[in-house]
C-alpha cells in the first residue's frame, strides 16, 4: 500500500549538497588577536613592504599581500596594518595583511576636477611639505594653492619648501603666501638643510610637487642611502620627467621622523574636497562663517557674512582674500 504524503518525515528526505556544500556561510571572521603590527613603507604591484617591530632591535622588512577578507579596502603607504603568516622577513616569504588600523589622516586627490573617484595617496601623515622650485621650472602658484587645499582638507600642517634659491628670488612668492601664515623654508643647491630637518623632526611628512622641483634631490640629501633617481628639466617644455614612480616612506637618520617621497604630479584634482574643511584651517574666519554665513555658503555669494566679519576687525582682508583664492583653486586648472 502506498504511503500518504503526510506519513513522510525528515528522515525520509535526502538533501543533496550543492557544489559549495550545504553548510551556511558565516560573516564571522577571525579576530587575529595575535597578529603582528606593521607600517607600510612601499607598494608595488599588489605587494606591500611593511616594517615590523619598528624602533626595536628586532625591526625587519616584511613583504605582504592583502587578505581576501579586506574586500575592496585599499592599503597605501603610511597605513598601520595587522599581519599574519610568515612575518620573519626571510627571503621568498609572504605575509597577509588582515586589518588596516583606523587612519589619523588621509591625503587624497582625484585625477581631475570632474572625477568623482578619489584616490588616497598617503595615510597617517601629519605634515605636507609642498616642494616648489623658484626657477627651472617656474613656480606654479595655482598648483601650490591646490596642494594647500588638500593639506587643509586632510587635517595636515602645510610647509612650503622653496628650492633652487640660487636660480630665483623667493621674496615675491613668500609675500604672496604670508597672509596664510604657512611656515616656509628656502633651500639652494649644496646649501645647509638644518632648518628643513628641524621642521621634519619627529613628524611624518609627505613631500609633494610637480616633476623637476627637486624632491628627490632633497630626499637623497636628507636620507643619504635613499638613492632616489633625479631628473633634469626639459629646456623646451619647462617640465621635469617623472623619476619617482611610486610613494615610499623613508626613516630619517637617527629615527627622528619619517619622510614620504611621492611621484611628481602635473595636476591635483580636488573634486572630493569639502570647502568646510578648508575654512576650518582659518580659525579667525571659521568663527565668522559659523555665526554670519547662511547655510551652504560658498563664501563668494553676495550674502556671505565674512565681508562684514572682516570689516568689524575680527580678521584681516588679506586672510579672507587668501581663503577665497584657495577655494577658487578647486575650479579646473587652467595653467
Amino acid at each position: 500500500m502506498a504511503r500518504r504524503v503526510h506519513d513522510y518525515d525528515e528522515d525520509d528526505v535526502r538533501v543533496r549538497p550543492g557544489r559549495r556544500g550545504s553548510r551556511p556561510r558565516t560573516r564571522r571572521r577571525p579576530a587575529h588577536e595575535d597578529a603582528s603590527g606593521g607600517f607600510v613603507i612601499a607598494v608595488d604591484r599588489g605587494r606591500y613592504r611593511c616594517l615590523v617591530d619598528g624602533g626595536t632591535g628586532d625591526e625587519r622588512g616584511v613583504t605582504a599581500m592583502r587578505a581576501r577578507e579586506l574586500g575592496r579596502k585599499g592599503v597605501v603607504v603610511g597605513d598601520r596594518v595587522a599581519l599574519v603568516g610568515d612575518v620573519t622577513g626571510a627571503p621568498d616569504t609572504l605575509a597577509r595583511i588582515v586589518r588596516v588600523e583606523p587612519r589619523t589622516s588621509s591625503l587624497r586627490r582625484t585625477a581631475d576636477d570632474t572625477d568623482p573617484f578619489e584616490r588616497i595617496i598617503v595615510a597617517n601623515a601629519d605634515q605636507l611639505a609642498i616642494v616648489t622650485a623658484l626657477a627651472d621650472p617656474e613656480p606654479r602658484p595655482r598648483m601650490i594653492d591646490r596642494q594647500l587645499v588638500a593639506a587643509y582638507d586632510a587635517g595636515m600642517d602645510p610647509l612650503l619648501c622653496l628650492t633652487k634659491a640660487d636660480l630665483g628670488d623667493p621674496d615675491a612668492l613668500v609675500a604672496e603666501y604670508a597672509p596664510l601664515g604657512v611656515p616656509y623654508i628656502v633651500t639652494r643647491r649644496g646649501g645647509d638643510l638644518d632648518e628643513l630637518r628641524g621642521h621634519l623632526a619627529g613628524r611624518t611628512s609627505v613631500l609633494v610637487g610637480h616633476s623637476g622641483v627637486g624632491k628627490s634631490t632633497l630626499v637623497n640629501a636628507l636620507v643619504p642611502d635613499a638613492e632616489r633617481a633625479v631628473s633634469h628639466v626639459n629646456a623646451v617644455t619647462g617640465r621635469g620627467r617623472h623619476t619617482s614612480s611610486s610613494a615610499i616612506a623613508l626613516e630619517l637618520p637617527g629615527g627622528d621622523g619619517w619622510i614620504i617621497d611621492t611621484p611628481g604630479v602635473r595636476s591635483f584634482g580636488l573634486a572630493h574636497v569639502d570647502p568646510g574643511n578648508v575654512i576650518n584651517a582659518f580659525e579667525d574666519l571659521a568663527e565668522g562663517a559659523a555665526e554670519r554665513c547662511p547655510p551652504h555658503c560658498d563664501h563668494f555669494q553676495d550674502d556671505c557674512g565674512l565681508d562684514a566679519w572682516v570689516a568689524e576687525g575680527h580678521a584681516s582682508r588679506a586672510r579672507l582674500d587668501s581663503l577665497r583664492r584657495l577655494l577658487s583653486s578647486r575650479e579646473a586648472e587652467s595653467d
